[in-house]
């Protein structure tokens, strides 16, 4: 194939009971994965992202852990089906952004689980001590959301596609900004269902505990460009890989801006999405309209994949 795939890891949010359960039966690889997953994690992931139940799922220490477990197998089951697959550059949102350095080789599975472990645990501790909350934006301007978030005295969480921004803070605070939010020539605002504050100030006794586990993990240089969250570019240093991890939680998650940089810079013609949801599909069909996207998050649609692959994907 001479087109360049890039791999792209779904976030939190897209949890799903069931998610990885039919690849475990079949692939023997994917249930390596969870039983290791389970073992390094000291509890059940595979039980509870098997067969729920879905408050235990949702909860942020159960739910990062099992989308970079989910994400790493749906690559290791596409590996199995199509021998010598290969891709041209990997990002993940948020979360998933600790999938696709796993996937790119920069640290082994088990050590990205261990960060993923510590990042989930913290943020969950300060999700706990603080009341933050979270809204969507919809069909602003990016620096008129800007100057509301200002306004408001909130952050900006991620900036989703165009016309789609979240807004992150102290609850109160978002919802002060839902308020003004048509001032702001805004179409809609929703306030989200989350457990906190993501990717704003109030995350930064998580930062704290997962800059100092990754300067004890062992980082090398990624096979193929990875982008990161908060810089939209590809790094490459162990150096610049830790800053923008440990960064990522407490700033912004620039998905339009690192889509644009995987097409337009890396020359990206095509990615496969590995997660449950289907949601960085459309992610990427409003941010680079036609751009071909393949989802794969269970046998069937790892079947449809193969099929495509096998015919010359994109087409």
């Amino acid at each position: 194939m001479s087109q360049k795939i890039g791999l792209l890891f779904a976030g939190q949010g897209a949890q799903s009971v069931g998610m990885g359960k039919d690849l475990a039966g079949e692939y023997p690889v994917v249930a390596g994965l969870f039983e290791e997953a389970d073992n390094i994690l000291g509890f059940p992931l595979s039980s509870v992202a098997f067969d729920g139940p879905v408050e235990e799922l949702t909860k942020t220490s159960v739910a990062q852990p099992a989308l970079y477990v989910h994400g790493f197998a749906c690559l290791a089951a596409l590996r199995e089906r199509v021998p010598g697959f290969t891709f041209g550059a990997a990002a993940g949102l948020s979360l998933g952004e600790f999938t696709a350095h796993a996937a790119a080789g920069t640290f082994s599975f088990a050590d990205g689980l261990r960060l993923v472990k510590r990042r989930s645990e913290a943020m969950q501790i300060a999700c706990d001590s603080t009341q933050g909350g979270m809204a969507a934006i919809i069909g602003g301007e990016e620096s008129a959301v800007r100057d509301l978030a200002a306004a408001a005295d909130v952050d900006v969480a991620n900036y989703n596609s165009p016309g789609q921004i979240v807004l992150s803070g102290e609850a109160a605070k978002v919802a002060l900004a839902v308020s003004l939010a048509r001032e702001y020539g805004a179409r809609k605002a929703v306030e989200l269902t989350v457990a906190g504050a993501f990717h704003s100030r109030l995350m930064e006794s998580a930062y704290v505990s997962l800059k100092k586990a990754l300067e004890e993990t062992s980082i090398g240089e990624p096979a193929v460009p990875v982008v990161c969250n908060v810089d939209a570019i590809a790094v490459k240093t162990p150096d610049e890989i830790r800053r923008s991890l440990a960064d990522q939680v407490t700033g912004s998650v620039c998905w339009t801006a690192s889509i644009e940089y995987l097409i337009d810079k890396v020359g990206c013609t095509a990615f496969i999405e590995l997660g449950p949801g289907g949601v960085l599909a459309g992610l990427v069909g409003r941010i680079r309209k036609g751009t071909p996207v393949l989802s794969i998050s269970n046998s069937a649609t790892l079947e449809e994949a193969v099929t495509k692959l096998s015919a010359g994907f994109p087409g």
